[in-house]
């Protein structure tokens, strides 16, 4: 008989403490709790990894060196499992090639139809591939740019060769290449380059021509500043050092290919049309303009080929994505928006029985937005698959057929089954969730004035509609609207022109070796306290340096690599696992070694190290939250939440100055219950100094700033306008999607009633 429930007994992955759950199949299942709790410890280490890794045990050797690697969870018993799908938040690929119509297979599609319909007839769809020597263009490579020399910032004008006026590495005085400008005889070595002649700084740059304009004679084999950079740095074909990356990144800049004009295709592929459109054209098309335009191609023998495209157009519409094009780079897209593009692929699938994990789905919507986010999710549920979602959006949850959450409290506290049952009686349970979802949040009763502003003028990055809008500085201001309204791009606008420090959510590490102390500047510290206390250098008491495990190199673990299958972890027989020799361990502090402080939560570590420098950096940590987090713990097992309060703590512990703040979306990862913790160290910064803007669709946080700034009216270029700006409280015309949604949460009650 199937089995009608994924079933787990004594589940103890991370911080899940024995962990009995009957979890049934074929629904709608959100899981909740605070953060640190244990749900994707439940859900991602624990269900999807021993799905996956059970599933890549079926294939060959070969084939599984190519597939991801699952590491099993610890767990006496699980069953009821079937094929895993996960969908998270990871941005898709770094890769320039990379676009919303290759990643979803629309730009396939498309590509088939004009091999099949354009005029004149060009060859097979290959040909308008841009990531193929046949369709792409010769010049740029099929990406659509070029890499070109950034002169401006070759020459520094109020020097003199001698004085090293020649800005590139290798140039200068001194430099390799110096020699070859200085020493010619052609050029006045001590003369200010601001005093030569424009003729003679074109001669210093270009050679050729330009120094026969000049008069002078150049040697024969002379190659000027320009030429000399392009063809070591620009056209060699080896690995390039990290030296010559550097030099790349500060003297180059990317401009629109001259030839194709950003569309990465060759002349042949990129000038044939179907309905008078190129294929260029149509990719620059929205998507809700370009799913009309394939509607109206009825050529009989490609009938196939548009409805599937159509269907692909359609889900991205239907989801909130209608606004993108299929030009647009993936690299630009947002956590959210890169969720949302993975899910697409799914919608039109005809497999059953599997299980999709998803990770909080609404992060990037806004309050409008979500209903289309929770259809596509019954979508999937209806046609016969198990959705498990990790989600705190109220909205969701009254949508699931079961709720189970996880805690009550984070970390060693947490990874217990508090409840399971449905929606309106988690609402009356006691729980960390209820209780949050029965208490309301009214607007701000006095908003803060600012003490001055930061001015964004005229701005047009994207689908800003030459947007002018000031910020006013020494409190806490919300940007906010539809996804794709523009707010991502008023705020790059804002970082650029204010050289504003971004608190985002990508990775703080991807060093196994940095932890939260090590990256918030807490580690010295604590090295000096035991160098202190036990009279010897602070430099033993780093895994990094002297005091390392020999063996492990004061990683505490060693690493086999076994090509196709997972590779092993071993503790390490000489420290086993402490990472320090044992000379190192025998000093402690208090009772504990410095192995020990690594195994203390940061809350325990507060209490137990007897430094108050020590204790008031920690309490920054605890202050975001992160309390529950080990002080060895390495950053790169961290959420994308749990990153961004790790760079807020540190902001915390280090800011001084009056700085303006940007945050991207510090709700993300939260549980309900966690909001007003974020709140209060917003308000923190703000009462140091601080300007703090935030771009968010929480209503709880939106309701909380002193000034709002909201964007639309839609996405793409349905977007880029000013909508509103001024006191939340104040914000009850025009009807737009945010004043309606505070609106109804206003009249319902509270931020956490759905209606």
């Amino acid at each position: 008989m199937t089995q009608r429930a994924i079933t787990l007994r004594r589940a103890r992955t991370n911080n899940l403490a024995d962990l009995d759950l009957d979890i049934p199949r074929n629904q709608l299942v959100v899981f909740v709790g605070r953060s640190g709790s244990g749900k994707s410890s439940l859900v991602f280490d624990t269900i999807a990894a021993e799905a996956g890794y059970q599933l890549n045990e079926t294939f060959p050797p070969f084939a599984r060196n190519r597939l991801p690697k699952w590491t099993r969870p610890q767990v006496d018993h699980i069953g009821g499992l079937t094929p895993v799908i996960v969908i998270d938040q990871r941005r898709i690929g770094g890769n320039a090639r990379s676009t919303v119509g290759t990643i979803t297979d629309a730009w396939t599609y498309l590509r088939l139809l004009f091999s099949r319909l354009s005029e004149p007839y060009v060859g097979e769809s290959n040909h308008f591939s841009f990531n193929d020597p046949i369709g792409m263009c010769p010049t740029c490579s099929g990406l659509g740019e070029v890499v070109v020399s950034n002169v401006e910032q070759f020459l520094d004008l109020d020097k003199s060769l001698a004085d090293g006026a020649i800005m590139l590495p290798g140039f200068g005085n001194g430099g390799y290449w110096h020699a070859q400008y200085a020493d010619i005889g052609t050029f006045e070595v001590d003369t200010p380059l601001r005093d030569w002649t424009e003729s003679e700084r074109q001669a210093l740059l270009y050679g050729g021509q330009a120094a026969a304009d000049l008069g002078q004679k150049l040697p024969k084999e002379y190659e000027g500043v320009v030429e000399r950079f392009e063809r070591i740095y620009l056209h060699t074909s080896d690995n390039l050092s990290e030296r010559k990356q550097d030099a790349i990144r500060k003297f180059t800049r990317s401009e629109i290919c001259p030839d194709c004009a950003g569309d990465r295709l060759n002349q042949a592929a990129r000038t044939v049309t179907v309905l008078g459109y190129t294929i260029g054209e149509l990719s620059r098309l929205e998507i809700t303009e370009l799913v009309d335009v394939v509607r109206r191609i009825d050529e009989a023998g490609v009938v196939p080929v548009v409805a599937a495209l159509t269907a692909r157009l359609e889900a991205m519409v239907t989801i909130g994505l209608g606004y993108l094009t299929l030009s647009r780079a993936t690299t630009t897209l947002s956590g959210g928006e890169s969720q949302r593009i993975k899910t697409v692929k799914h919608l039109g699938s005809s497999l059953t029985e599997m299980t999709y994990v998803v990770d909080e789905p609404t992060v990037g919507l806004h309050p409008t937005d979500v209903e289309s986010m929770i259809d596509l999710l019954e979508r999937l549920r209806d046609s016969g698959n198990s959705v498990l979602v990790v989600e705190h959006d109220p909205a969701v949850m009254a949508h699931a057929d079961q709720i189970i959450e996880v805690g009550p409290e984070a970390g060693n506290a947490g990874g217990r089954l508090v409840f399971q049952g449905t929606f309106a009686d988690l609402r009356d349970a006691g729980t960390s969730t209820g209780r949050a979802l029965a208490r309301e949040r009214p607007l701000k009763v006095a908003p803060r004035r600012g003490i001055g502003k930061l001015t964004v003028v005229d701005a047009s990055r994207n689908n800003l509609q030459d947007v002018t809008v000031s910020f006013p500085t020494g409190v806490m201001s919300v940007l906010t609207g539809v996804a794709g309204s523009g707010k991502s791009s008023l705020a790059a606008e804002l970082v650029e022109q204010y050289s504003a420090v971004v608190i985002d959510q990508k990775p703080v590490s991807t060093n196994r070796r940095s932890t939260p102390i090590t990256y918030t500047g807490i580690a010295p510290a604590i090295r000096r306290l035991f160098a202190r206390h036990n009279d010897v250098p602070a430099a033993l008491f780093s895994a990094n340096s002297a005091g390392a495990c020999p063996d492990c190199k004061g990683l505490g673990v060693i690493y086999t690599d076994l090509a196709f299958m997972d590779g092993q972890e071993v503790v390490c027989e000489t420290c086993h696992g402490r990472r320090f020799t044992p000379e190192v361990l025998a000093h402690t502090v208090d009772g504990l070694s410095i192995a020990d402080v690594d195994e203390l939560t940061i809350d325990e570590a507060t209490a137990r190290l007897p430094d108050a420098g020590i204790s008031r950096a920690l309490h920054q940590l605890a202050a975001v939250g992160l309390g529950y987090l080990r002080l060895g713990q390495s950053l790169n097992t961290l959420s994308g939440g749990e990153c961004q309060r790790v760079k807020i703590a540190k902001e915390l512990r280090q800011a001084d100055q009056p700085t303006t703040y940007l945050l991207d979306e510090p709700t993300t990862g939260l549980h309900l219950s966690d909001i007003d913790m974020l709140l209060r160290v917003l308000d923190s910064l703000v009462e140091h100094g601080h300007t703090v803007v935030v771009v968010e669709h929480n209503l709880d946080v939106i309701r909380q700033a002193d000034w709002l700034i909201d964007l639309g009216p839609g996405p793409g270029r349905h977007g880029g306008s000013i909508l509103y700006e001024g006191r939340p409280a104040d914000y009850t015309h025009p009807a737009t999607p945010t004043s309606t949604a505070l609106t109804s949460t206003r009249k319902a009650g509270g931020g956490c009633v759905v209606e």
